[in-house]
Order: structure tokens, then C-alpha cells, then sequence
């Protein structure tokens, strides 16, 4: 696919950062020397990213074709990466860390009347993480739901929706407003036996409201069985419901499965330890595939940025520590745990977290983390505008359109905003359908996902754009870089308490409202 050649969303670039390949960091409590990161972005090519990619998909491969947390894939991967990191001369450590993961494989839902209808786990259904077990049937009973206009739902938001509902029931409710958390809970609270939530109809751009989805009720375990569904399916039970009536059965059986994992780490020898920069993406792949775009390519592209630097001598003004994260697939496990084990002193001594999770879809737009919030509303901790500056600064200065992706809670950002650090980083799209503007912009084709591929068995070494890795990769090698040299501290380090203004929308896979 040819990249498509046009202005940048931001405005243009001084002429001299263009043709040097030098940009200052913009925003900065005091101007930083512009830093020219030409050789390094040379050096690191989309062949040498691929190679990597290559030893991805032979590790996946020859370990039951994934490469997900606990597994030998995993393990030989953090293998590989360790060993390349330590012949060119970096610091490395692991970070040991386990937890537990709850299997849903034997579960069920069915129609009892007026019809009997088996529904598909994973396609019908899916038993949201901290779900009870259970096994009831019984009447189904809508609460408050909308299914006209613009479907705007509080469905089992307020203890009052649940007004007259008959104990034992199953709860019917609506995606909307408040977290599934605190639907769930008034559920308990007003005696239902079972709560299933579907997704609320309505257009929200960059999410789907349509389609199965996954969701989280955040800790701790409910005493009943929650599920999630598509609208389509929701819709016709209510309309099935407040007709006829609707009986169901909702059988969910968990194993719990304990994960030992390690993050692995890697630091430059030298570099000042109060500013260190965090570039980081996850190295695990869901169960169903390989993982080579997501998230292959992130990792891939930051291995070979570190190797170059270390090829070429570059002796960085602050520490780079290069992160590995493990357990991401599972609900940003590993990131989240490496920011819960720092003390207060280390994370004012981290300057910001650059974070970089699928970088080469195979249909790509060319997405940047909305830092400053005035995309999304949903503002990182301060200092993330200038990160995202320093991004959209470079694709306009190689004549690239970028478009904002918000800070939604989707990926290893997460516990370093969470903790007031400042983060940001670059996205090619997931599951999110490209538009008939971005289509024009990116090239590709509108109308079908960023990555068709998206946690399925088929995200292999197939599965990756090499126009889209170029450019992401040359954005990461000279964003790392530019962060490494800078002089001046990025507003919001050493505050550790800047939050921004998110307010999360996911934690990892699983949507939390």
C-alpha cells in the first residue's frame, strides 16, 4: 500500500526540522535543543523490524502458534529479546509477577420459552471478567431500557430502575452512562439470579456499541452470573420479553487458572536516572494467534530501536528504559504492576511513558494518543500534549496525516497516567472500521477493520503492512531519541500527581462502562 503524501493534522513544520530531521520539543517550560535523530531513524529499517517479526511467528510456530502470558511462546520470546538486548550492552532484568485468569469454556445461555434457542459463547454471549458462576433459569425481565432515538440509556444505573422487579429474575439491561460495575450491583441488590448486559445501539465513534463486546465489573467477584451480548440480540429480548415473556437459562462454570509471568526490562548504562524515559509495548499474544501485529509490531520496532542506538553509540542524555510488558491481553496486567512496584521517588524520577501497541495493520490509519484532550476531552497527565506534539510534529514533517485516538484506558498507558505520569504513543487501529476520509487519507479500505486479523489465529507475519511499520517505526526511533537527548524536563515531570482528565472507558480488552 503507498503511503498517501498529504499535510499533517497539525499545522506546518519549520523548514529547516523537515530537511535536518531535527525538532524541538514544543510546549516546554524552557526550549530544548532540537535533536537531530536522522541516523538513528536510518538506521532502523523496516527490514530489521521484519527480522524480528520473522523470529516472532517461528516462536509462535513451534509453541502451539501463540505467545500468550504463561506460556513457552512467551517464555522463548522474552528469551529472544533478552538476548539481543544484552549482547549490545544493555542492563536487563526481569520482573516475575503472577495472577489469576478465569476460564468461562464450559458456559452456556439458552432460550427456554417461548422458544428454544442455544446461543454461542463468543459469539452470542461472553461472561464479563468478575462474574459469579451460576446456574439459573428463569423469567428474563427488561430494566429501563431505551431502544429508540439515540438509545441514550441509564439502564440499572439508579436502585429505582430496579422498582417492582421480581426476585430470582434474570436482569435485562442496557449498555449505557454508568459502569457495568454498579449495574451489576443493583442487580444483586434487587435479588436477580442473573444480569445479562447488552450493548446499547447507539454511534460512538472508534467504539462499538453494536456487536458482542467485553466487559469488567472490576473486583471483586459478584455472587451471580453477568454476561454480555450484542444489541441485535438484546433488542429482539425485549421485544420477546414484554410480549410473550421470555425464559432462559444462564450457566456459567469458571476455572481459575493461576499465570506465572515476568515483564523484562532493559536500560541504558548511562543517562540521568531522574528523567528516565519508559518506551514500552507488550510482548504477549492472546490464546488464538501469534500476535505479530498485535503486539509483535510494537516490540519488534522497539528492539530495533534499541539495538541502533546501541549500534551507533548513542549516549543518551537520560536513562532509556525499554520495557517488555507481559500479561497486557489479559487486562494490562504486567505495565499495571511494574507502576504499582515503584516508590514515590521513582515515579517522580520517570520524565514519561512512550507506548507503542500495534504499529503495523494491515488496513492503517496513522493514530496518535490525544494528549492535550481537545480531540476526546480526555487529557493525560500534563507534559502528554508535548508527546503528542513531538508525534504529530514528525508526520507533518515527512508530509503524513495523523488522526487523535483517545486515551480510553485500552492499553499499557494506563497505570502510568493512573499515576500521574506522563504518557503517549502511536496506534494503527484494531477492531475500529476505517472511514471512507481515512481511507482517502491512508489508502487502504474503508468500510472494514484496521486489522481484520485482530485476536484470530490469522494475526501472522501476513498480517502486516510494511508502509505502515516504515513510518511508525522511523516515528518511534525519533520519538525515543528526542525524548532520550532532551535537556529540559517535559512539564509534569517530577510532579507524580498530575492525573489529567480521563476517566476510563476500558481497562485493557474489557470495557468498564
Amino acid at each position: 500500500m503507498n503511503r498517501t503524501k498529504t499535510r499533517a493534522r497539525v499545522g506546518a513544520v519549520a523548514v529547516t526540522a523537515a530537511v535536518c530531521g531535527s525538532l524541538a520539543i514544543a510546549g516546554t517550560a524552557q526550549a530544548a535543543v532540537a535533536t537531530n535523530t536522522t541516523a538513528l531513524r536510518d538506521a532502523v529499517t523496516v527490514e530489521g523490524v521484519m527480522e524480528h517479526l520473522e523470529a516472532f511467528q517461528a516462536i509462535a510456530d513451534a509453541n502451539d502458534d501463540n505467545r500468550a502470558a504463561g506460556t513457552s511462546g512467551h517464555d522463548a520470546s522474552v528469551d529472544y529479546v533478552e538476548g539481543i538486548l544484552d549482547a549490545a550492552g544493555y542492563d536487563t532484568w526481569r520482573q516475575p509477577f503472577s495472577y489469576e485468569r478465569t476460564d468461562f469454556g464450559d458456559s452456556a445461555l439458552q432460550q427456554v420459552a417461548p422458544n428454544a434457542v442455544d446461543y454461542v459463547l463468543g459469539l452470542d454471549f461472553f461472561p464479563m471478567d468478575f462474574s459469579g458462576e451460576g446456574d439459573v433459569t428463569a423469567d428474563v425481565v427488561p430494566v429501563d431500557v431505551n431502544l429508540t432515538g439515540d438509545h441514550a440509556s441509564s439502564s440499572g444505573c439508579e436502585a429505582s430502575d430496579f422498582t417492582g422487579f421480581p426476585a430470582g429474575a434474570i436482569a435485562l439491561i442496557q449498555r449505557g452512562t454508568c459502569a457495568f460495575g454498579v449495574k451489576a450491583d443493583n442487580a444483586v441488590a434487587a435479588n436477580a439470579s442473573g444480569v445479562i448486559v447488552f450493548n446499547q445501539g447507539n454511534v460512538v465513534p472508534g467504539d462499538d456499541r453494536l456487536g458482542l463486546f467485553g466487559g469488567t465489573l472490576g473486583e471483586p467477584v459478584r455472587t451471580i452470573p453477568v454476561v454480555s451480548a450484542p444489541y441485535a440480540l438484546g433488542a429482539e429480548w425485549v421485544g420477546i420479553a414484554n410480549s410473550t415473556g421470555l425464559e432462559m437459562r444462564l450457566n456459567l462454570e469458571a476455572e481459575v487458572v493461576t499465570v506465572e509471568t515476568e515483564n523484562l526490562l532493559a536500560d541504558t548504562p548511562s543517562g540521568r536516572t531522574d528523567r528516565t524515559v519508559v518506551v514500552g509495548g507488550h510482548l504477549d499474544s492472546v490464546a488464538e494467534g501469534p500476535g505479530i501485529n498485535d503486539n509483535g509490531s510494537g516490540t519488534a520496532a522497539i528492539l530495533e530501536t534499541a539495538l541502533q542506538m546501541s549500534e551507533l553509540g548513542i549516549d543518551p542524555e537520560n536513562r532509556v528504559r525499554f520495557a517488555f510488558w507481559s500479561g497486557e491481553e489479559d487486562g494490562l496486567i504486567g505495565s499495571s504492576y511494574y507502576v504499582s512496584q515503584l516508590t514515590s521517588r521513582e515515579i517522580k524520577d520517570t520524565a514519561l511513558n512512550l507506548n507503542f501497541d500495534m504499529v503495523g495493520s494491515p488496513n492503517a490509519a496513522y493514530f496518535v494518543y490525544d494528549g492535550d484532550g481537545d480531540a476526546f476531552g480526555l487529557s493525560g497527565p500534563t507534559g502528554s500534549a508535548v508527546i503528542e506534539d513531538v508525534f504529530t510534529d514528525f508526520f507533518g514533517s515527512q508530509g503524513e496525516y495523523t488522526d487523535p485516538t483517545a486515551f480510553d484506558g485500552r492499553s499499557d498507558y494506563f497505570g502510568f497516567i493512573n499515576a500521574g505520569i506522563p504518557a503517549g504513543g502511536l496506534f494503527t487501529g484494531a477492531e475500529g472500521i476505517k472511514s471512507a476520509e481515512q481511507e482517502a487519507r491512508y489508502g487502504g479500505q474503508a468500510g472494514i477493520a484496521f486489522d481484520p486479523c485482530y485476536h484470530a489465529a490469522c494475526d501472522t507475519i501476513d498480517n502486516i503492512d510494511d508502509d505502515a511499520l516504515d513510518i511508525m517505526s522511523d516515528a518511534i526511533a525519533h520519538s525515543t531519541l528526542t525524548f532520550a537527548e532532551t535537556t529540559s524536563a517535559v512539564p509534569g515531570t517530577g510532579k507524580g500527581k498530575g492525573k489529567g482528565t480521563v476517566e476510563w472507558q476500558y481497562q485493557g480488552n474489557s470495557a468498564l462502562r
